[in-house]
């Protein structure tokens, strides 16, 4: 039988000296207790993969709401996809792939319905009062509050390596969070492939479907010589009347082209820095300014951020994507709104009372007061719902004929 000790003995052989090995976590905050044939990042892996924010992923946007087609990618594939990249990428930098896994599996749970449009309606209804919201930050709630698997304690008890790279995770989209606690504590480098593999994932898979939708045509892209050339090398191979082939042989391409360009250059700056165990790697990245040891070449990051602008001028701007946007930010509203003027409403695992409801016990004069206390509890139970929930609590809450 390979045991979890034979596991952690070929880490030692085959993984970098800058990768981070399961036996030199710093552990989980409640049980620390051993498997007998798993690793501590792949007991954290499989406890993401069976939570209940992760299996919400399916139901909720990526860029077309599920309701527009079944083809298109929904948080949940992209995760998948962001996993796969990453651990092609960890594999070739002698990475720790079980570490990165757990991380990119993680990443995006925090997201609410409606993709980067929830976030941004959530976010404005709660800085009305001051507040913020980010799906980075929840993710971390998630995996240490929220998710309740466990007798003794809240959340998923995580080791600390893939807490530390889901709350710092950083990409165009993704603010590194920041806790006290964490302060002193910089990611691992298995966090900072997962950060290039979501960025490298969304800009290929984003025009897949871009094309698939007809929001975007290949001629939208010739600007990009990033586009062209991919697409040139694949249109000379193919049979120019299969489209569909074409499309999805021109983005293979380019997942390839940028993995290839981020390979070449992480390890030049690796031998650069010439960092020799995992915690040099975390002082690093604590750095004011730390030269990134994951990233493209200079020429290729300005190819990318150029087909990254053509994406924001022609699909993320596109009429039908912008329809889409605008309807879940009425929908999130709406909802918020409604929950908010009456916070008794809330089901009672969000809002527990007993007996009078809330609004009688405090007197309206305080109705401000018990508004300011549920924003953050009418936040967080809207970010749990999936696409099509927040649809269908929509539609109870403001169609009084629709069955509670």
């Amino acid at each position: 039988m390979h045991t979890r000790e034979d596991i952690e003995a070929l880490e030692d052989r085959t993984l970098a000296p800058y990768a981070m090995r399961s036996k030199d976590s710093n552990g989980r905050e409640h049980d620390n207790s051993q498997h007998l044939v798993r690793t501590c990042y792949q007991r954290d892996r499989d406890r993401v993969v069976h939570s209940e924010a992760f299996r919400k992923l399916e139901y909720k946007t990526q860029v077309f709401v599920i309701l527009e087609g079944d083809y298109y990618r929904t948080r949940l594939t992209h995760t998948i996809e962001v996993a796969q990249i990453a651990r092609t990428i960890g594999r070739s930098l002698r990475l720790n792939e079980d570490l990165i896994e757990a991380i990119a599996l993680a990443h995006d749970l925090g997201h609410p319905p409606f993709g980067h449009a929830g976030e941004k309606a959530l976010n404005d209804l709660m800085k009305e009062a001051g507040q913020q919201f980010d799906h980075n930050f929840r993710s971390y709630q998630i995996v240490t509050e929220f998710e309740k698997r466990y007798p003794k304690f809240n959340g998923l008890d995580l080791t600390e390596e893939v807490r530390v790279g889901i709350l710092k995770h950083e990409t165009t989209y993704d603010i590194s969070g920041e806790l006290d606690r964490y302060k002193n504590i910089g990611p691992t480098l298995e966090a900072k492939v997962v950060d290039i593999a979501d960025a490298l994932a969304y800009l290929s898979h984003d025009i897949d479907d871009g094309l698939t939708s007809g929001c975007i045509t290949k001629d939208d892209l010739m600007d990009s010589d990033l586009w062209r050339d991919s697409y040139e090398k694949i249109d000379a191979q193919l049979d120019p009347t299969n489209k569909e082939m074409l499309k999805y042989q021109v983005v293979k391409f380019l997942i390839d082209t940028q993995t290839r360009d981020l390979l070449e250059n992480s390890l030049a700056q690796l031998k650069k820095a010439a960092l020799q165990s995992s915690e040099e790697v975390k002082k690093y990245h604590l750095q004011e300014l730390p030269e990134p040891l994951i990233d493209f070449s200079p020429t290729m990051k300005k190819r990318r951020n150029f087909l990254q602008k053509l994406l924001m001028d022609k699909l993320y701007s596109h009429y039908r994507v912008l329809r889409m946007t605008e309807k879940a930010r009425r929908v999130i509203r709406g909802i918020f709104m409604a929950y908010l003027e009456n916070p008794d409403q809330l089901p009672y695992r969000y809002w527990p009372r007993a007996g009078k409801t809330m609004l009688d016990e405090m007197g309206g004069q305080e109705l401000k007061e018990l508004q300011i206390r549920a924003r953050p509890i009418i936040c967080n139970y809207i970010a749990g719902m999936t696409d099509r929930s927040a649809l269908d609590e929509h539609e109870k809450l403001f169609n009084p004929f629709k069955k509670v």
